[in-house]
């Protein structure tokens, strides 16, 4: 019978609170289901990392301020509720855990989601309400089985908004993109192992007219995609130059309809993925 523990709503979140042995303890290897709302944590008792057996785990109300990356290790966890704290960034890491399908990071102080939570193939819920986004990665689109997204109570932009600052590229980048752009051939014996695994960095862009590539200098770009046929969320873009991006509301009517268009097509092929979105 899988154990159960609740130690929520007490006091603990002192050196000590858990027992360092707690993973080898036969209690440990044992534990399913644990809830440590309501008590005053400020990072994740390093003891619960090492319950591999786990599988939901709630510190919700607590006063964390970080997710450890070493939480990719709880391997067989279902659920994660960690709402109401001060956490400011997602760790990467967290799209490790195979089995993840429950994950609560609301009221927080989320600014950004990894583009790396798309690989969070079992996800069905994700809660992200009262943080502090403006956008979120056009990644999520990947999240096949995902069937709510709360983002209620976030800065979400209401219009397509372009980030102006852009950093021209360096050498090595131009000539980076005139060897992929034009396909020259080259080898291990054309160039140096560093610039060899540098080439092997380009992303393309996502300019269905550009045909281009990028390295480190892009041009990040909100663009909406429509959900449900009802609500337009903010994704992220990356581009390879300013004269990729979307034409802008002063641009001609002709211009716009057909970046709305573009939007629209996009949402063609995730709208069935998607059966419930949350905004207020």
């Amino acid at each position: 019978m899988a154990a159960l523990g609740k130690t929520q709503n007490n006091r603990l979140g002192g050196p000590g609170s858990l027992p360092k042995g707690l993973a080898q303890a036969p209690l440990g290897r044992s534990l399913r289901v644990l809830n440590l709302s309501g008590n005053r944590f400020a990072e994740l008792p390093p003891a619960l990392l090492g319950l591999r057996g786990l599988q939901r785990l709630s510190l919700g109300g607590n006063r964390l301020h970080s997710i450890p990356p070493d939480i990719q290790g709880l391997q067989s966890l279902e659920f994660l509720y960690l709402g109401g704290n001060f956490i400011t960034s997602i760790p990467p890491e967290l799209a490790n855990l195979p089995s993840l399908s429950y994950l609560v990071l609301c009221d927080n102080k989320i600014q950004s989601i990894p583009p790396q939570l798309a690989q969070l193939h079992s996800l069905r819920s994700l809660s992200l309400h009262n943080n502090l986004l403006t956008y979120l990665p056009r990644e999520i689109l990947n999240l096949v089985h995902l069937e709510e997204l709360s983002l209620r109570g976030n800065p979400l932009v209401v219009r397509f908004v372009r980030d102006l600052t852009y950093n021209p590229p360096s050498l090595q980048e131009l000539a980076g993109r005139t060897i992929k752009a034009r396909n020259v051939p080259y080898g291990p014996s054309d160039l140096p192992e560093n610039l060899l695994k540098y080439l092997n960095l380009a992303s393309n862009c996502p300019n269905p007219k550009c045909g281009g590539v990028y390295f480190d200098s892009c041009v990040r770009q909100i663009k909406f995609v429509d959900f449900c046929g009802k609500y337009r969320l903010p994704l992220m873009h990356y581009l390879c130059s300013p004269e990729c991006s979307s034409p802008c509301s002063s641009a001609s009517q002709s211009s716009t309809s057909q970046s709305e268009s573009d939007s629209e097509d996009e949402a063609i092929a995730a709208a069935h993925r998607m059966q419930k979105v949350l905004l207020g």
